[in-house]
């Protein structure tokens, strides 16, 4: 059997060890189904910075490049707040989804039945949730030249960016979207804001004459606030949302809260032949890095879907979900997810149970 190449990248704060428990899930799962894969290491990030001075280092993009896939933590802290913006962790994860053309992003929000008690909104709101939003990852305002803070004629500094997509860029972003509504529930949102934007007029224009190649599915168009809006009012109308790389950081981490805690949801960032980066959805906790409470199930989730969608290993990635789902039916929880009754475990206690509970489908 070929041999998978995954690089793990563990990053900053609470990532070495969310990314410790994710390892041995996979580790597990690979002995289980036979999947031959083999890590290696890098550094992203803050820990890059710290190393080499850096947030991407070649040496770093250059194993990236040459993996089957990416498994990474987290990225990010105070720490390197104060240092020249340019060299911020978070510049490093920019770097690495721009230099691999990840343009796709995939987040599900999903409403495990043992947690609906967990969600802010009523249970009947959320029972049964299952969104995917898929958010354009490598343009708009966040890539978008030119850019940056200037002194005005009269002064005063202004701070200014550039939002603009191309046809080439809605297209690809788009298809990825209406393929995987395809084989969900055949509906797809497409959120803009083409009232104000001419940018997102565009993005709707190519949405819609693309729509004549899936017949099969619905689609239909909002407006971002009024999405925002929908998610919290009515969340379970949707089950695809398409959307650009702003609005989709921001509608993706509402629809995380809706499923209790932004610690469970995993993400997918795919290029054209779906090579990718998995990572939790939620970001660094510093303020909990080093106390060993951590939910690691956001990204033993991602290895699930990184078997799933790069390492083309649905069995094991079923198998994880599977894990994860017993674990929960077994009262095991998390501080973030954790109510009266439940059996509080910190972060290996809780990889150590999905371990446990991985085995052959």
């Amino acid at each position: 059997m070929t041999s998978r190449k995954v690089l793990v990248l563990p990053g900053d704060n609470i990532g070495p060890e969310i990314m410790q428990e994710a390892v041995k899930v996979l580790q597990r799962a690979n002995e289980l189904f036979d999947l031959n894969i083999s890590l290696d290491y890098a550094e992203l990030g803050g820990a890059a910075i710290d190393l080499y001075g850096e947030p991407c280092p070649e040496a770093s993009l250059s194993k990236a490049k040459y993996a089957d896939a990416i498994l990474l933590g987290a990225v990010g802290g105070p720490k390197w707040d104060n240092i020249d913006r340019q060299l911020r962790p978070e510049k490093g994860l920019l770097a690495i989804r721009s230099a691999l053309d990840l343009f796709g992003n995939l987040r599900p929000a999903i409403m495990y039945p043992q947690l609906a008690h967990a969600s802010s909104l009523k249970p009947d709101l959320v029972s049964g949730l299952d969104i995917l939003i898929v958010r354009e990852l490598v343009g708009g305002i966040y890539f978008g030249e030119p850019r940056g803070i200037r002194v005005l004629e009269d002064g005063q500094r202004e701070g200014y960016n550039t939002y603009k997509y191309n046809e080439s860029e809605i297209e690809r972003i788009a298809r990825m979207a209406f393929e995987a509504a395809m084989v969900r529930d055949k509906k797809l949102c497409s959120v803009d804001k083409s009232n104000v934007l001419e940018a997102t007029v565009l993005w709707r224009e190519v949405v819609s004459d693309m729509a004549v190649d899936y017949p099969e599915v619905e689609l239909s168009h909002m407006y971002v606030d009024n999405a925002a809006m929908q998610l919290v009012k009515e969340p379970k109308q949707f089950d695809v949302i398409v959307t650009g790389n702003m609005f989709g950081d921001i509608l993706s981490d509402t629809a995380a809260m809706l499923t209790g805690s932004i610690g469970m949801l995993p993400s997918a960032s795919l290029d054209k032949n779906g090579v990718g980066m998995y990572e939790p959805c939620h970001g660094s906790a510093p303020d909990i890095a080093g106390l060993g409470v951590a939910n690691p199930l956001a990204t033993i989730l991602s290895v699930a879907m990184m078997l799933r969608y790069s390492l083309k290993a649905p069995e094991a990635a079923v198998a994880i979900e599977n894990a994860v789902s017993c674990v929960l039916d077994s009262g095991f929880r998390t501080s973030d997810i954790h109510t009266e009754g439940m059996t509080m475990v910190g972060t290996v206690a809780m990889g150590d149970a999905v371990v446990a509970a991985l085995r052959l489908s």
